[in-house]
């Protein structure tokens, strides 16, 4: 599973996740991906989850890149611990995600196979999402300025 190599500091504060994707909102690598409606913390395990569903349904034909990737510490207390005594232990690591976040990609297979992949990679994800194409993305943009 996705985790960093090494960090400067071992626990973070939870943070907030108002607002939308300022960066990491367009399709920069390949021709179809994933955009997040919803803000959370998508687990390293979740992130695998869904790179496993997608590669399996393309039989190892094209290319995926995972966009989002998950350095931010989550840390929990044993059940039934009295309040205090510190901060728990690290548990797992989750990636920010805001909404308009473009979180996987995929090229080099057909339209249908591409939206079936990542429409299987979407179930894996606990967040509302929706599968768009370069296109979309770029005529989105263009409409706005």
């Amino acid at each position: 599973m996705l985790m960093p190599k090494r960090v400067k500091r071992r626990k973070q504060f939870r943070g907030t996740m108002t607002g939308k994707a300022l960066r990491g909102n367009k399709i920069t690598n390949g021709e179809f991906g994933i955009v997040a409606l919803e803000p959370a913390w998508i687990k390293s395990n979740q992130i695998e989850a869904a790179r496993i569903a997608m590669t399996r349904y393309i039989k190892r034909g094209g290319k995926v890149w995972i966009k989002i990737f998950p350095d931010k510490p989550v840390t929990t207390k044993p059940a039934e611990t009295r309040m205090g005594s510190g901060k728990g232990t690290l548990e797992y690591w989750v990636a920010v995600v805001k909404p308009g976040r473009v979180m996987f990609e995929i090229s080099g297979v057909s339209e249908e196979i591409a939206r079936e992949a990542l429409r299987l990679a979407t179930h894996k994800l606990p967040v509302k999402c929706k599968i768009v194409s370069r296109a979309d993305l770029e005529g989105g943009d263009n409409s706005e300025n």
